[in-house]
């Protein structure tokens, strides 16, 4: 194993732990009166539940079973708790403060404070369980310069990040296929992130969407997920469940080119541009390029895309990431935007990553209207 996983497991172990003792240290300063006994089983939990999630999604990469689901299932569900616990342990300090110099220096307002704020917590938690099970879906009519007349009027579904795998497994793929389905698509893409790599039977987990079968076919880029490891591994059962892979290409499908690019060179700009460029996208042809990640953008402006669709942000999935992704992709981290001639949308995505939360965002599966 190389040294940097290593060392970069080991961060997030150690950043997991302090979180964990940081919990411990605010509920026995704000909760007095416990037991010996009671702290010490308190601090057997926390460090228990402090190192379950690296474990968990270690093992995961490597075996698939019953008991490995659950495992994972129950390590990312309590670390979307964790996020909101320790952001209520650290508000709590802060609060206690301000009605310290008030003069409320009592016991019952230091217990009222955290009481108050870890019930807030725990129903964020709770809130972003059922949030993240109800996709919404979102229309939205799109215009192409020369776009031809057989294309107007037609519908596309986009479908991005469902992280299929211990969470998101076959009944969650079966569930947002049908909702696809009542769309009545022509068209379906899939920019990426459809597994969460994870090991799984992929065949199982893909084989809601062979019942897909827009007449003019479901189109598949890689996302980063997909590149964990040997990316065949995930490609030839994506192959087999009927869907186009299109790695570093393009199609014409009745005057429209449809490209995509792999999310590894993507992430290249010298890589992207000749591979954009060999494409020979400037050729009257309207072109819709499949890209993970909504980056690069001047680079697939230059090279004549009409229309990008990503995903990979999530929206920053959960409060307060939300604020991180914004800080790194702008207004290009959710919905349509311009970036010159060129048109994006960064969808949401279906699925999760991590904890199988959603607040300040929403699951959504994207309906595009051709005018």
């Amino acid at each position: 194993m190389k040294a940097w996983p290593i060392v970069g497991v080991s961060v997030v172990q150690f950043i997991l732990l302090l979180a964990h003792c940081f919990l411990y240290f605010t509920w026995i300063t704000f909760w007095p009166g416990f037991a010996p006994a009671d702290a010490m089983h308190l601090r057997i939990a926390l460090a228990i539940l402090a190192f379950s999630f690296v474990p968990a999604a270690l093992l995961s990469f490597r075996f698939s079973n019953p008991l490995i689901a659950l495992y994972y299932k129950a390590a990312v569900v309590w670390l979307g708790f964790l996020n909101f616990l320790f952001l209520a342990a650290i508000v709590s300090w802060p609060v206690w403060l301000v009605v310290w110099l008030a003069g409320a220096r009592t016991t019952a307002a230091r217990v009222a404070i955290i009481a108050t704020l870890t019930a807030v917590a725990v129903a964020a938690g709770v809130y972003g369980l059922i949030n993240a099970r109800w996709i919404r879906i979102r229309r939205l009519a799109v215009r192409l310069p020369n776009l031809p007349a057989s294309w107007r009027g037609r519908r596309a579904v986009l479908l991005t990040d469902l992280h299929l795998g211990n969470v998101n497994g076959a009944g969650f793929c079966r569930h947002t296929v049908r909702l696809a389905q009542r769309l009545r698509p022509d068209v379906v893409f899939l920019p990426g992130d459809l597994f969460d790599g994870v090991k799984s039977d992929l065949d199982r987990l893909l084989a809601p969407l062979r019942e897909l079968k827009p007449p003019l076919g479901v189109y598949f880029c890689t996302g980063n997920h997909e590149e964990f490891g040997d990316s065949r591994h995930y490609l030839e059962p994506i192959a087999r469940a009927g869907i186009r892979v299109l790695a570093n290409e393009r199609i014409t499908v009745d005057g429209l080119h449809i490209a995509g690019v792999s999310y590894r060179d993507a992430s290249q700009p010298i890589r992207l541009r000749a591979l954009l460029d060999g494409m020979s996208l400037n050729s009257g042809h309207p072109t819709i390029l499949l890209h993970h990640v909504p980056s690069r953008l001047p680079i697939v402006e230059h090279a004549g895309v009409s229309l990008q669709l990503s995903g990979h942000t999530h929206g920053g999935q959960i409060f307060p990431y939300n604020w991180l992704t914004h800080r790194v992709f702008g207004k290009f981290t959710y919905g349509l935007h311009r970036f010159g001639a060129l048109q994006v949308y960064t969808s949401y995505g279906a699925g999760t990553w991590g904890p199988p939360m959603r607040v300040g965002t929403h699951p959504e599966i994207v309906a595009l209207e051709f005018e």
